[in-house]
């Protein structure tokens, strides 16, 4: 668990790592905006996804929870981006989510990132790691 100290150099850091995103999921949680890690990582597993059943299911369910207007778990994206999601949900490609994806990581990135590093769960782990290794 010795990349937690690493975290804290970059957003991009934390999230490339195993434990990294599960530990920020459960942080947006108690900010109510766990939404877009999941969006994120739905979109992650739907770029790597072969089948085009599979995908063209995949797109229909991240539309109807993430993107359409009132959806359950509503992301927050501009306009543009949300209308090329919905004239592209009929024939979705691999990466018809790419836009609304960067739109979500640079909100996370900007605004829960820095909230999360001076956070109670952040500071516990990393002092907890600092108490270990000495």
């Amino acid at each position: 668990m010795q990349e937690a100290l690493q975290w804290s150099q970059s957003f991009e850091k934390l999230m490339a790592t195993k434990y990294g995103p599960l530990i920020y999921k459960a942080y947006l949680k108690t900010e109510y905006s766990d939404e877009n890690i999941e969006f994120w990582l739905a979109c992650e597993t739907y770029k790597r996804t072969a089948s085009r059943r599979k995908r063209i299911s995949m797109a229909r369910k991240l539309f109807k929870d993430y993107i359409q207007p009132q959806a359950p778990r509503e992301i927050n994206i501009d306009s543009p981006a949300r209308e090329a999601i919905i004239r592209n949900i009929k024939e979705p490609t691999q990466s018809c989510f790419d836009e609304a994806q960067k739109i979500v990581y640079m909100h996370m990135e900007r605004d829960s990132y820095p909230r999360f590093l001076g956070s109670e769960i952040y500071q516990k782990l990393v002092l907890g790691l600092q108490a270990d290794s000495s």
